[in-house]
């Protein structure tokens, strides 16, 4: 990515103290800052391009939208549009009861259900309106074999 002011490749580096320390151009900089915070910009590709480490390029970035109170979550591009998709919370369905048997007479029912896991599940006993309930909800079982 080049600046716009055709300085592309080169450093805006001003001076270079004795401890290696070195000072840039704050036009430069700041140009530079500008076009890292373009949507689809490599950071890293922009620092190399400009002779600066990408490292200092993200603190600098950093610094400036500290400065002007704009919080991004680390690795979360601040400008652009989300990629996100907004999730929205639906009122659940109510399914509806099973319907109970009828039956002319209070029959007792038993049920046995071995699960895949070696699970053996008894229910004696009951009535059609337990032995519909228990059924269900073993249908809704996801029960791994072992």
């Amino acid at each position: 990515m080049a600046l716009d002011d055709g300085i592309s490749g080169q450093t805006g580096v001003v001076s270079v103290s004795r401890n290696g320390k070195r000072r840039y151009d704050p036009i430069w900089k700041e140009r530079l800052i500008t076009a890292a915070l373009e949507p689809g910009v490599s950071i890293a590709r922009l620092a190399l391009e400009h002779g600066v480490n990408a490292n200092q390029l993200r603190n600098w970035v950093k610094v400036l939208r500290d400065r002007q109170g704009v919080w991004t979550p680390k690795g979360v591009r601040a400008c652009g549009p989300s990629v996100f998709v907004p999730v929205v919370e639906a009122a659940p369905t109510a399914r509806p009861p099973a319907s109970p048997c009828t039956l002319a007479s209070p029959v007792r029912l038993q049920l046995k259900a071995s699960l895949p896991n070696g699970v053996l599940l008894e229910l004696a006993n009951a009535d059609a309106q337990a032995l519909s309930v228990f059924i269900e909800v073993l249908g809704r079982c996801n029960v791994p074999a072992r």
